[in-house]
């Protein structure tokens, strides 16, 4: 797994570096301070993940992580930092990050960008806590006139929770491959990307995927 790591604390970069590189698995191609650096570092490397500060001197990482989907729009992008702000989390849902994690939960980042890697969204434990306040401020959307069943909503609604495939197959009983079957078909229905993106569907309404 490569990766480039984007921080403007050089102190968290090479930490980081150290720690993620010691088991052999993930290779750091570079590492960068700001958010225009990461976009050129991204278009240089290609890296497999992004793991990138929000709140840098010199431009942010929600910008340049805008900035590079629009661009690359299966660019996997896993957030670090040390806000948990509401308005930072639904962003960095909006935009498309694969993740946004705590950075004082080091132990976390490694299964974390294992988990990206594997086609999951991952939330750290502190901003999983958000999302019922999140739901509460979500807008109505009316789910009938996209044809969603009871069962595809109940996923919906797990998928927002930040569940794996595997979590909502126990939840609710069923196979893998029959809850991939759902994602895939409500994916559909509401013409989505991704399970970020349905997730901001959830949480936010429609509206709140459109509007950047």
């Amino acid at each position: 797994m490569n990766i480039i790591i984007v921080d403007d604390d050089q102190l968290v970069c090479m930490s980081l570096k150290t720690i993620l590189q010691a088991d052999g698995e993930i290779q750091v191609s570079a590492t960068g301070g700001s958010g225009p650096e990461a976009v050129e570092l991204y278009e240089r490397h290609r890296p497999d993940i992004l793991l990138m500060d929000i709140q840098m001197g010199g431009g942010n990482g929600l910008d340049a992580g805008e900035e590079i989907l629009s661009r690359y729009p299966d660019a996997r992008i896993l957030f670090l930092t040390t806000f948990s702000d509401d308005e930072y989390i639904v962003k960095a849902l909006r935009i498309g990050a694969k993740g946004y994690l705590i950075k004082q939960d080091i132990a976390s980042i490694a299964p974390a960008l294992e988990a990206v890697m594997s086609g999951q969204s991952v939330f750290g434990s502190e901003i999983v806590t958000r999302l019922p306040e999140l739901m509460k401020r979500k807008q109505n959307v009316d789910l009938s006139a996209y044809a969603i069943g009871e069962r595809e909503l109940e996923v919906i609604r797990l998928v927002a929770r930040g569940l794996s495939n595997k979590e909502i197959a126990d939840e609710m009983y069923l196979s893998e491959g029959t809850v991939r079957n759902y994602l895939s078909t409500i994916l559909d229905k509401l013409e989505l990307r991704d399970r970020t993106q349905l997730a901001v569907f959830y949480l936010m309404g429609k509206s709140g995927i459109l509007d950047k």
